[in-house]
């Protein structure tokens, strides 16, 4: 950082943004998307993006900004979930070459999303996110 001459107004010695290229301008622009998941009858659950994402396609949605899950469909969405999890952890052959699991396993990452449905429904709330 310079003093600028004429006054106490601080400037950056780094280049302006013009020129530090295209995929720094765009990670600026566009923050990492997050989920807020809400629903009256619980508080609410944040995720990522791209587990965000995830959880919408097992749930068969399209990835959207907005959305409600209705408490008629509660039941099938926590069954697909449920699914999920299941194929998930189901045992694989030892000469299978995606044999490593990740740290954080889809069990962790959804069990939050099923309290939340199960929670729901049970107060006859619906589930939104992005309003």
């Amino acid at each position: 950082m310079r003093w600028q001459a004429g006054g106490n107004k601080r400037r950056s010695s780094a280049l302006p943004l013009h020129n530090r290229g295209p995929a720094l301008r765009a990670a600026q622009q566009q923050p990492p998307m997050i989920y807020k998941f809400k629903s009256a009858a619980t508080g609410d659950l944040i995720m990522l993006g791209a587990h965000g994402d995830l959880l919408l396609q097992l749930l068969g949605r399209v990835p959207a900004a907005r959305g409600i899950i209705e408490v008629a469909d509660m039941p099938a969405a926590n069954a697909a979930l449920l699914a999920a999890i299941a194929q998930d952890e189901a045992p694989r052959p030892a000469d299978d070459e995606d044999a490593a699991q990740p740290a954080v396993g889809l069990r962790q990452r959804l069990w939050p999303m099923i309290e939340l449905l199960r929670r729901a429904q049970a107060a006859d709330a619906a589930v939104v996110w992005g309003v």
